[in-house]
C-alpha cells in the first residue's frame, strides 16, 4: 500500500485536479478567447460545455486519438474552436453578443486525471450618456441602457436629487437623475457617469436663478411695452390735435364763399360798428386755434 502512494505520486507530482473558476467581463461587439488548462501530457479528450440562460447546454468535444470531433446543441456561429482544436483547445465568441451571458467550462482527460477551468462570462454594454436642462434650475442626466446599471453623481452636488432606474428586455438599463440647484452663485454643474466600461463628464450651464429672471423680464418685456404705450399715446394726440385743426379751417372757408355771393349785404355789415366786434372775436378765435395747432406740432 505505501509503495503505490509512492509510485502515485511519482507518475503525477504536479497534476492539481482541482477546478479553476474565472470571472469575465467583455465588452459588446469584440472578441474574446476562453483558455482550456494548459498540460504537460496530451490530452485525450477535449469537451466545451456552454450554459446560456434559456437554451439548451452546448457541448463541443475533441478526441485527439480518432481526430474526431462532435457538437451537441450548438446554433450560435459566433461561438466556435479558436484553431484547430489538435493544435489549440481554446474557445472564441466572435462577436459577444448579450445573449452569450453564462458559463463556459472546459474539462480535459488527461493520463494524469481531468482538468477543469469554467468561466462566467459578463457581457458589457455602455451606456449613453446625454444631459440636459428641465426647467429653470434643474438638470437631467441619463445613462441610457447600459450593462450593468451606469452611477451618476454630481459637481457640485444639488440641492434636491432623485436618482431612477427603467430595465428594458435585453438586461440593459437606462438610470436618469434630476438634480435642482437653489443657490444662484452655481452657475456651471458637472454630470459624471461611472461605467465598468469607461467613465464620462458631461457639463452644462445654468439658466440665472428666479431673481435674475425676474429683472430680465422687467427689462425685456415690461419696459418696451411701456415704451411703445408713450410713443403711442403721443402718436394719438398729435393726430387727434391736426384734426381738429383741419375741420376748424373748414367751418371757416364758407364765410368767406358768403362774402363773395352777397357784395351788398357784406359791404352793408363790413361798415356796421356791430359786425365789426364780432368780426374781431372770430378773429381771435381762430388766431388761437392756429397757436394751439402750433405747439401740438413742436411736441
Amino acid at each position: 500500500m505505501k509503495l503505490f502512494i509512492k509510485i502515485f505520486f511519482y507518475r503525477s507530482p504536479f497534476v492539481c485536479v482541482c477546478p479553476v473558476y474565472t470571472s469575465l467581463s467583455v465588452v459588446i461587439d469584440t472578441n474574446t478567447v476562453l483558455h482550456c488548462p494548459r498540460t504537460l501530457t496530451r490530452a485525450l479528450l477535449t469537451t466545451w460545455e456552454v450554459i446560456l440562460r434559456d437554451k439548451p447546454s452546448c457541448k463541443k468535444a475533441y478526441r485527439s486519438d480518432t481526430n474526431e470531433m462532435k457538437e451537441t446543441n450548438c446554433t450560435d456561429d459566433r461561438i466556435t474552436w479558436a484553431s484547430r482544436p489538435s493544435q489549440n483547445p481554446d474557445l472564441q465568441i466572435a462577436p459577444v453578443a448579450i445573449a452569450h451571458d453564462g458559463y463556459y467550462r472546459c474539462v480535459m482527460a488527461t493520463p494524469d486525471g481531468n482538468l477543469n477551468h469554467e468561466y462566467h462570462l459578463q457581457v458589457l454594454v455602455p451606456p449613453e450618456a446625454t444631459l440636459f436642462l428641465s426647467r429653470n434650475r434643474t438638470a437631467v442626466c441619463k445613462a441610457v441602457a447600459g450593462k450593468p446599471a451606469a452611477q451618476i453623481s454630481w459637481s457640485p452636488e444639488g440641492d434636491d436629487c432623485v436618482t431612477e432606474q427603467e430595465h428594458w428586455g435585453n438586461d440593459t438599463l437606462t438610470v436618469q437623475s434630476t438634480c435642482s440647484w437653489e443657490v444662484p452663485d452655481v452657475t456651471n454643474v458637472t454630470c459624471s457617469v461611472s461605467h465598468l466600461t469607461g467613465n464620462r463628464s458631461l457639463f452644462i450651464e445654468l439658466l440665472p436663478g428666479a431673481k435674475h429672471s425676474e429683472k430680465s423680464y422687467i427689462l425685456y418685456i415690461i419696459l418696451p411695452i411701456l415704451i411703445l404705450i408713450i410713443v403711442g399715446s403721443i402718436w394719438f394726440l398729435k393726430f387727434s390735435a391736426c384734426r381738429k385743426c383741419k375741420l376748424n379751417k373748414t367751418e371757416a372757408t364758407p364765410v368767406a364763399e358768403e362774402d363773395e355771393m352777397q357784395p351788398y349785404a357784406s359791404y352793408t355789415e363790413k361798415n356796421n360798428p356791430l359786425y365789426d366786434t364780432t368780426n374781431k372775436v372770430k378773429t381771435s378765435q381762430e388766431l388761437q386755434n392756429e397757436v394751439d395747432c402750433t405747439g401740438l406740432h413742436t411736441l
